[in-house]
């Protein structure tokens, strides 16, 4: 294990600025956060606990699930194998995937998907009645199945809430919208049970709650409001990761954010969610050009334009810098409309409400940060390192991704860990493991960025910790976070107050990460450090908030998930 001191020592308080709890309630189980990792656990949990109680930031509807075009990946073509996507997978994690959660994800997610079927799910069809399979970067076999053409997240997630509308009245389980987590409560030993929240609107819940339970499930999506510019919905202010450090869970492989090569680029200017154009179009034919439409993916990769995500992110990064553009283009041309339309309605739309028309023009593209491979550290069974803590979806670090995502793997590992995650609980219930906890109230050290602050986060972050970083620019990064949390300058706890923080937080255990790691590997790209190194740096960097407040870093060659 090594100690990385290089960057200076920054203390993160135990809990965010908040009022006292005006309010009360118990569960068996808290599930944070409605996508299909939140959705699937609660549901699934509420057969096997006596009450669950789903909580979740704005309106179940509004996470990264329900903005998931592409598909969800699964081995369900006869000719195809759970072995060969897991072979496919450990490529494109780039040495770094934990083989142990890769082979429970494939052999498992098949019929988690058959599954979402019988719940409701209605994926596209072929012509025999087959689910409709296609390809995307990294895969060597059709096996993304999707939904109304690029809307399979959207379909996942009326499936999900449908499944949870037919049960609403159940004593055994309770949704709070409009809900955000602010800090996690622990037992005299250390223990998670339970959570602070605030809840905006009216009746028996709002404003600042507690909520007690056995057990915690944090599936609140990822960080990517943390750059300038993102794939990710306003909602993902990385508020269960920042929690979760704050609590003193480790949270590991931070510095591995997946930048997603085709992004429609709107201009310099362009911030917040940006429009992704899935890799699912390349996948049917479409290719990658410069501005002098030349194509320039063959010779960089044997699967050319079908490359994994990190790969085509640094060919365009790079082809930009050649050509001095600020972004290249994506040729759909010769699929032609009545394809294009059937296809990718929701992108073909979407481009032509901006006047782009992918049938008659060459698509402007350019990359932005799409996904977070790390995040809270994870056994197998959804287990965080706190007791009573799981984490599942983007906001957990289960090994499946290693360094770099395989596309459409992110639905799957949601859908199969959260069955895992609600299997462990409930057997841990049952055998009595998981007695409920007597939550200490918040206290001693907080803190508060003002939220006129998040500008100069995503800036920050943007320009020194962006797809492609030096020991430079992860210093002055560092610094500028580091001068922020130690102004802490807001008075009055606000939703934007908690969410700019959230992210300074998270910014800051990044930034020791993504300056330790003197490589570049998969979606982490060092200018000073341009080739892979497997000698030094086949591990994984962790992070954890220790009692007097540093967010301690350490390298471990190798991390049990057994």
């Amino acid at each position: 294990m090594a100690d990385h001191t290089e960057l200076p020592e920054v203390q993160i308080p135990r809990y965010l600025l908040a009022g006292e709890p005006g309010w009360r309630t118990e569960a068996d189980v808290i599930v944070v956060g409605s996508g299909i990792a939140g959705l699937t656990c609660a549901l699934r949990l509420r057969e096997q606990v006596d009450r669950v109680l789903l909580v979740t930031k704005t309106v179940l509807s509004a996470g990264s699930t329900a903005w998931a075009q592409g598909g969800i990946a699964a081995a369900l073509d006869p000719e195809d194998s759970p072995e060969e996507h897991l072979q496919d997978t450990l490529v494109a994690g780039v040495g770094l995937c934990d083989e142990a959660a890769v082979r429970a994800l494939v052999t498992e997610g098949p019929e988690r998907v058959h599954e979402l079927v019988a719940l409701g799910t209605e994926f596209d069809r072929a012509a025999d009645g087959g689910i409709l399979l296609t390809r995307e970067g990294g895969h060597h076999r059709d096996r993304i199945a999707h939904a109304g053409g690029d809307a399979t997240g959207a379909e996942i997630s009326r499936a999900l809430i449908a499944a949870l509308d037919r049960v609403i009245t159940d004593p055994g389980i309770e949704v709070i919208e409009h809900a955000l987590v602010v800090d996690l409560l622990q037992d005299a030993g250390g223990r998670v049970a339970g959570v602070t929240l605030h809840v905006i609107g009216e009746g028996d819940h709002d404003g600042v709650g507690a909520a007690y339970a056995r057990a915690v499930v944090l599936a609140t999506g990822g960080l990517g409001q943390i750059y300038v510019s993102t794939t990710n919905p306003s909602v993902a202010t990385g508020d269960g990761m920042a929690a979760a450090l704050r609590a003193g869970a480790q949270l590991t492989d931070l510095e591995f954010v997946q930048f997603h090569p085709t992004v429609l680029f709107l201009g310099e200017s362009a911030q917040g969610q940006q429009p992704l154009i899935s890799e699912a179009v390349r996948g049917e034919g479409a290719f990658l050009v410069d501005k002098d439409g030349v194509r320039f993916m063959q010779g960089v990769h044997p699967m050319a334009d079908l490359a994994p995500r990190d790969v085509v992110a640094r060919a365009i990064v790079a082809r930009m810098a050649q050509t001095g553009s600020d972004h290249v283009w994506l040729d759909a041309r010769h699929l032609g409309a009545a394809f294009l339309e059937k296809r990718f309605p929701s992108i073909v739309a979407r481009c032509r409400e901006l006047g782009i028309d992918p049938a008659t023009q060459p698509i402007p593209v350019a990359p932005a940060q799409h996904y977070a491979s790390g995040g809270v550290w994870t056994d197998l069974a959804g287990r965080s390192t706190l007791d009573g803590l799981y984490a599942c979806g983007e906001t957990a670090c289960t090994g499946v991704h290693g360094a770099n995502r395989l596309a459409s793997n992110s639905l799957l590992e949601g859908l199969v860990f959260a069955h895992r995650i609600a299997d462990d609980i409930a057997a841990r219930v049952t055998a009595g493991e998981l007695a409920p906890g007597a939550p200490l109230p918040p206290g001693g050290d907080t803190g508060l960025l003002d939220p006129a602050s998040r500008a100069e986060v995503q800036r920050a972050m943007t320009a020194g910790a962006g797809p492609v970083r030096t020991a430079e620019s992860t210093r002055h990064t560092h610094a500028v976070l580091a001068e922020l949390v130690g102004r802490s300058s807001a008075e009055q706890p606000t939703t934007q107050a908690w969410e700019t923080t959230n992210l300074a937080h998270l910014g800051l255990a990044f930034c020791v990460g993504a300056h330790a790691r003197e490589e570049t590997r998969g979606g982490h790209e060092r200018a000073d450090f341009p080739e892979r190194d497997d000698r030094h740096w086949l591990g994984h960097l962790s992070h954890v908030r220790t009692e007097d407040g540093v967010a301690l870093t350490y390298m471990a060659q190798e991390e049990s998930r057994r």
